[in-house]
């Protein structure tokens, strides 16, 4: 077995490879995006569309990020029918018996590489290629697709693995290998903290808009500056750990941003990775430079009304009591560390008194699964911390996208 998994490797890699040529293209500032950069953000845009990360690219913009739904856009538009065939066609070829999932699983592979080497070779910068959510809660196939794909790229990909207890424990040995590793999926400060202390990502996330969102969905508030609340606390929690912790290195990515006005407020952020249509909202906002500004050190108050039933299962997404802070401590002193697995690292949670990973069972996920990637918080008790719950919805919801492109890919096995 060992011979034919080697020869699919290798012939994958040679489907998925392609040498980088030419240089990056010669495009004009934005004053508003230069400011950002001065404040210390990086810029990055979120598509997997090339036209429109041409149309809007700027010398500023220093990479872009795809994921399964932005994956599922392209496929869907038959764009990588012809990689599809051509992947198909040379596994048949070649002997190798793979079952429907396994396959499926290969040329998406192909896909996504394909998809993120059309940005690289079009602008020259760093590109986040996410991997199969079937592979999410399993360590060793979570490292077998990590360093296959930066093993097609190193010097441009990098690897989006999700947040989940299996996610945080193969982070930790991608990281150590030093295959670049964006850390997606993140809701709050605490989860975040641990990635960065325990794994050590280049990269993690809070999916700031999605936060806003389940406010105004449950009328709980306006939902005004939920997500960026807290993706401002996590930016300081990543300082202090940076500062703290000689080993940390992991920076913070402002993801789910959904319009110019959040841009422009989270100036100051590590890295920003933003739509076409919001970058648009920001360039044309009237703003000056000037009027761009760091809110790092404000107090900030959410949009969340306090009297209404949900308000007090907010605070937890931003707070980091000093009881987390030493449960961390405490995992980063246990024995093993280095072999832990998903489940062992799920009781240690439960031991120290951490509702970090809820058994959702199969009724559970699909549950999540059809309602959509805001969770309606009256079903869920409160026993289920909400940036679990935030995270799995997130999971799940890119799973669907994920199962579309897959339904694609099938109807070429007919």
């Amino acid at each position: 077995m060992e011979i034919v998994d080697q020869k699919l490797d290798e012939v994958l890699h040679a489907l998925a490879f392609e040498k980088i040529a030419g240089s990056a293209p010669k495009v004009e500032s934005d004053p508003l995006l230069a400011r950002l950069k001065s404040l210390g953000s990086e810029v990055w845009v979120d598509t997997g569309e090339l036209e429109k990360a041409q149309d809007i690219w700027k010398q500023e913009m220093t990479a872009l990020t795809t994921n399964n739904t932005l994956a599922n856009q392209v496929v869907q538009s038959g764009v990588m029918d012809q990689v599809i065939e051509d992947t198909i066609r040379k596994i048949r070829d070649e002997g190798l018996e793979l079952s429907e999932e396994e396959l499926i699983l290969e040329v998406g592979f192909v896909i996504n590489c394909k998809i993120a080497l059309r940005l690289v070779q079009a602008f020259k910068v760093k590109v986040s290629v996410e991997l199969h959510p079937a592979v999410s809660r399993d360590i060793e196939r979570t490292l077998h697709y990590g360093r296959r794909y930066f093993k097609v790229c190193p010097e441009f990909f990098i690897v989006k693995v999700p947040l989940t207890p299996e996610g945080y424990l193969a982070v930790r040995r991608l990281t150590q290998e030093n295959i670049p590793i964006n850390f997606t999926l993140g809701f709050s400060a605490r989860q975040n903290y641990l990635a960065a202390r325990l794994s050590n990502p280049d990269f993690v996330n809070v999916f700031l808009g999605r936060l806003n969102q389940v406010v105004i969905e449950h009328k709980a508030g306006s939902g005004d500056q939920v997500g960026e609340k807290v993706t401002l606390s996590t930016q300081n929690a990543l300082i202090d750990a940076r500062e703290n912790h000689q080993d940390v290195q992991s920076r913070l990515i402002g993801a789910s941003v959904r319009n110019g006005e959040q841009v422009a407020f989270l100036a100051g952020l590590d890295v920003l990775t933003i739509p076409p249509k919001a970058i648009k909202e920001f360039q044309e906002s009237g703003k000056s430079a000037n009027d761009v500004v760091s809110h790092l050190d404000e107090e900030i108050v959410p949009g969340i009304d306090e009297n209404h039933k949900l308000a007090k299962r907010f605070p937890g997404l931003w707070e980091l009591p000093e009881q987390f802070v030493s449960f961390v401590d405490a995992l980063m002193n246990e024995d093993g560390l280095g072999e832990m697995k998903g489940k062992e690292l799920v009781e240690f949670s439960r031991k120290h008194g951490m509702d970090l990973f809820h058994d959702f069972s199969d009724s559970e996920l699909k549950q999540i699964y059809d309602h959509g990637k805001i969770p309606c918080l009256d079903n869920w008790p409160e026993s289920i911390a909400l940036d679990d719950l935030m995270t799995q919805s997130a999971l799940q919801s890119f799973t669907k996208d994920q199962n579309a492109l897959d339904d694609r890919i099938r109807s070429f096995l007919k």
